[in-house]
């Protein structure tokens, strides 16, 4: 039975709409998973020490793969890209994949945390989100991701990005 799972999408190095591009090229040819719905491209400013502003985006996919295995899948893809590990929280990245959902399910494990534990508290990931899945209910808060992006206190800049 295919599970729904919603995954943001970041890049702020190199050619950053292209890599964002290219990961979602690279997701749609994962086995027993499809892209159902893809938001806008955002461009939003950094957090941390960064300088470079994200291109951002996510998408809603039907998948048959266990969570563990999907993140697997979104770090071979992050890898085969060229991203390195990194560590400075929120330093730069060519890719960043992030499991935001999936279906209702909370998990907490050392290297997976689903819903996304930061999700509620950034616009970045709220926006895109909330064009795709704004009736989604977040299964920790019991919100919509309507409602989330509403209330988020996050003054970070996001804006759609021209193409």
């Amino acid at each position: 039975m295919p599970h729904q799972a919603h995954i943001g999408i970041g890049s702020n190095l190199g050619k950053k709409k292209e890599n964002y591009l290219e990961a979602l090229t690279r997701i749609a040819k994962i086995p027993n998973t499809r892209i159902m719905k893809e938001s806008s491209i955002y461009e939003s400013e950094p957090l941390g020490e960064s300088r470079e502003w994200y291109v951002n985006g996510a998408i809603e996919i039907e998948t048959e793969l266990k969570p563990e295995m999907l993140l697997h899948k979104c770090k071979n893809i992050e890898r085969a890209m060229g991203r390195k590990k990194v560590r400075k929280r929120w330093g730069a990245r060519i890719i960043d994949l992030d499991i935001l959902l999936y279906d209702t399910l909370v998990l907490e494990k050392r290297n997976l945390k689903i819903p996304h534990p930061e999700l509620h508290k950034r616009k970045f990931v709220l926006i895109p989100l909330s064009e795709i899945a704004p009736q989604v209910i977040h299964p920790v808060l019991g919100a919509t991701i309507s409602e989330l992006v509403v209330s988020v206190k996050d003054d970070k800049k996001v804006s759609l990005m021209r193409l």
